[in-house]
């Protein structure tokens, strides 16, 4: 896919990362030349320098070949004008913008073609950051946690712990251990490596990182079989009052107790003409151990580095830690820091580019993806794929799970049955449309479960170099 990326900031640049690592040809914009050439010296693409809303830069990068355009520069007017132009002029089939305003949101009549400025997909990495930490706070055993299928089905990452119901007990116990619950698990990480395969003879060990597919109504069921529950999140410090930390504690207010150490005096009376007076903003520095202290950090639920530092996101985190607050996330940016701290005593390392990497996944996928999420910061994905076609144009469709050749650790977790398909699944397959009427049902995949035509399968893979295999599997043609 030939994709065009205006802006090599922080979000461009690991987009660019991620796509240009799936063998896509990639091309960046950005007005400085020093940065396009650091991103050209490290990844495979092609660096243009100049100004992304001027149809002679747009041209000279190649927009006429563009499958998929998007606009992730610091403004949201550049990213607006760059979508309204690649669409207008050059007819590019697919354009994403990254606008942090709340006034443009996604399908409004502001967005769409005709009359506004012809976005395809608004993302917001402070929105999905926000959208991440509220599930986290929602499910404090998890370290992860991603919907599918309209939020039917959830695959969560957790942590098991000794005295588990499940932990140090083989797979193939599980329906005896915990009868009833809709879940299962696709993948186990043992010191920071996947199992190669996961057989009912594998026991899960205290320390592994457990990926299991639930319905989202059971999540709660299964996460107190891997760990004992944690108490609710009541208390919450944030350090840092820029744009992620003022959108999480509006989100947070009369939720639970919410405490903002901000170092900048006149962000702070910002912040503090912006918030409701039950929230606590505290002009001071995170590392500083005696504010920390007079603060209580120790009596906090979740204390949360959300300061555009990585440095000192991680040196408040790992301060906080030692101090005893109960659980810690830090807001990392670099990719070689956050696979640093990921799994230390910090406990949780959120990377706000890599929140917004399976919006855009969704768009590059072939076949008829509707969701993606990317795991582990990027190295695993998980995807829901909606199957067309029938026995005879499809791999999958009508056929049992133990017939579908799979790449080698991918596994086919559950298939949410009886949801509505998009309208370019029905528009090429008419028998894909469910009866009226008809109630999802979620079906947590089984060796003999028979894939139908409409199902909504949900697939994890340990490696994204296995997305181009699970791909072909969900095309549609006149022979395979």
């Amino acid at each position: 896919m030939n994709i065009l990326i205006l802006g090599a900031g922080r979000v461009g640049e690991s987009v660019a990362e991620s796509l240009a690592s799936e063998s896509n040809d990639i091309t960046v914009i950005d007005t400085d030349p020093a940065r396009l050439a650091t991103l050209q010296d490290r990844l495979d693409l092609k660096g243009v320098p100049g100004n992304g809303i001027q149809p002679s830069v747009l041209r000279a990068a190649g927009i006429e070949d563009a499958d998929l355009f998007i606009a992730c520069a610091p403004l949201d007017e550049t990213n607006l004008v760059a979508c309204k132009l690649a669409h207008q002029l050059f007819n590019v089939p697919t354009t994403i913008a990254r606008i942090r305003s709340p006034e443009f949101e996604d399908g409004t009549a502001l967005m769409r073609e005709r009359g506004g400025f012809a976005v395809d997909r608004v993302i917001c990495p402070e929105e999905s950051v926000t959208r991440t930490i509220g599930k986290l706070i929602e499910y404090p055993e998890a370290l992860q946690v991603l919907e599918f299928a309209e939020g039917l089905l959830s695959l969560v990452a957790v942590r098991a712990v000794a005295g588990g119901p499940l932990v140090q007990h083989r797979l193939a116990e599980i329906p005896q251990l915990v009868p009833g619950a809709q879940m299962r698990i696709v993948a186990i990480y043992r010191q920071d490596k996947p199992l190669a395969e996961l057989l009912g003879s594998t026991a899960i060990e205290p320390g592994d990182e457990v990926f299991v597919l639930a319905a989202t109504g059971a999540l709660r069921h299964v996460l107190g079989a891997l760990r004992k529950m944690d108490r609710p999140v009541k208390r919450v410090m944030i350090a840092g009052g820029g744009k992620v930390g003022l959108r999480l504690a509006r989100q947070l207010q009369g939720q639970v107790q919410v405490k903002i150490i901000e170092s900048n005096r006149v962000r702070c009376d910002y912040l503090t003409s912006q918030l409701p007076g039950d929230i606590l903003v505290l002009h001071g520095d995170s590392t500083d151990e005696e504010l920390m202290a007079d603060e209580n950090v120790q009596d906090m639920d979740l204390f949360l580095a959300l300061t555009s530092d990585d440095e000192d996101n991680i040196m408040a985190g790992l301060l906080a830690k030692r101090m005893g607050a109960r659980r810690v996330l830090a807001l990392i940016n670099r990719k070689a820091y956050a696979d640093l701290v990921q799994g230390t005593t910090i406990d949780i390392a959120l990377s706000p580019a890599h929140a917004v990497i399976g919006e855009l996944l969704a768009y590059v996928r072939r076949g008829d993806v509707e969701a993606v999420h990317s795991l582990r910061r990027g190295a695993a994905e998980a995807l829901e794929a909606v199957v067309r076609g029938d026995a005879g144009t499809c791999r999958v469709a009508g056929r049992r799970i133990e017939q579908i050749a799979l790449p080698h650790g991918a596994q086919i977790g559950a298939i949410v049955r009886g949801l509505p398909v998009p309208d370019s699944a029905a528009l090429s397959d008419p028998s894909a449309h469910p009866q009226r009427g008809v109630v999802p049902e979620v079906i947590i995949a089984h060796h003999d479960t028979v894939i139908q035509t409409g199902d909504r399968v949900i697939v994890f893979m340990p490696s994204k170099k296995q997305v181009r295999e699970v791909e072909k599997l969900f095309q549609v043609s006149a022979t395979f």
